[in-house]
């Protein structure tokens, strides 16, 4: 394990020059081993507690398409969602998968995308999650922790979940997969693909009422994310135009799983208490998803289905963004029965 940064960033209130103990947080930034010639990503934001418990320990994981800090350590109005659980006494952590964000980008990635073959899907995630896992159960001397993933990340999560029910405090899951063999699984080709600007403006704002698109995710606020974005993927940002990059190992895991009824994991397996959260706007993962997860969530210890109102598949960058916020963080502080 290599340890990247240490920052303490201290947030003085009102003019004063006493400090808060939920006003200073500890951000700290590893990478860790995985698999052979792959580190991973993880960032840890905490407020500098020596000892954290099973409950109030958390990972995040990004969806198909955007590393973990852009949707949960942005600092759009409200503020960063890891920081608002740190604030809260959450250790809080969040994984790219390979491929992703800061995490290693294999070579293919460099190399057009028809010469190798796609990567990045729930087995090698699950692997990267692993790594994370385990790093944070030794560090903090725990057995279990929480986990909280996004759109095709709630596969990576709950495939892990369910393989490692032991290490599982409680589990959400934000604009959760889970598709019938109806779908129609998107086209996809070779090792990874490529987003601008403004074909990613289109994914974001999908479901929401046109006339209510620049109230619900304004264009400054999609402005700033775009370019968080881009920060994370030099390459692609020098090309013209600029794009974000992409693994296909999760259009795979569609075509060749989920398309044919197969679902990358066994939901049944999954033990601990399950939060699914949709808005209802979500035509990417639209709600019915989540009620289809939440009857195969049979031996959940506690299982919850929760539609928000007016957000799309990305409400955690949206106006109503502080809605899913909230709810995901008292359900994680609910106490266990």
């Amino acid at each position: 394990m290599i340890r990247i940064a240490s920052v303490l960033t201290l947030a003085l209130l009102g003019g004063c020059s006493a400090m808060s103990p939920t006003s200073q947080l500890v951000t700290e930034t590893f990478m860790l081993p995985s698999d052979p010639g792959i580190t991973v990503h993880v960032r840890n934001k905490h407020t500098g507690a020596d000892r954290y418990g099973p409950e109030r320990i958390v990972l995040f994981v990004h969806g198909a398409t955007f590393p973990s800090e852009t949707m949960f350590d942005i600092d759009l109005p409200g503020g960063s969602w890891m920081d608002y659980a740190a604030k809260r006494g959450f250790d809080t952590y969040s994984v790219d998968i390979r491929g992703y964000g800061r995490s290693t980008r294999p070579a293919a990635m460099s190399q057009p995308p028809a010469n190798n073959p796609p990567f990045g899907g729930a087995d090698d995630a699950v692997r990267d999650i692993a790594a994370a896992v385990d790093y944070i159960l030794k560090r903090r001397g725990v057995q279990r922790i929480s986990l909280v993933g996004w759109s095709m990340g709630t596969t990576f999560m709950g495939k892990y979940a369910s393989l490692n029910p032991g290490k599982v405090q409680k589990v959400v899951l934000y604009a959760p997969v889970w598709h019938e063999p109806s779908l129609k699984a998107p086209p996809y080709s070779g090792a990874y693909r490529t987003g601008t600007r403004e074909a990613i403006r289109g994914f974001a704002a999908a479901g929401i009422p046109k006339d209510r698109v620049a109230e619900i995710s304004p264009l400054d606020w999609y402005e700033k994310w775009w370019q968080a974005n881009l920060a994370t993927d030099p390459e692609g940002a020098a090309r013209t135009p600029p794009v974000v990059r992409a693994p296909n190992g999760v259009m795979r895991d569609l075509n060749e799983s989920w398309a044919k009824g197969k679902p990358t994991y066994d939901a049944s397996a999954i033990r601990a208490p399950t939060l699914l959260v949709v808005g209802e706007w979500d035509v990417i993962t639209p709600p019915e998803q989540g009620l289809a997860l939440f009857k195969r969530l049979t031996n959940a210890k506690d299982r919850r289905v929760m539609v928000l109102p007016e957000g799309s598949h990305c409400m955690g960058i949206e106006k109503n963004r502080l809605h899913l916020i909230n709810e995901v963080q008292n359900f994680l502080e609910e106490p266990a029965e």
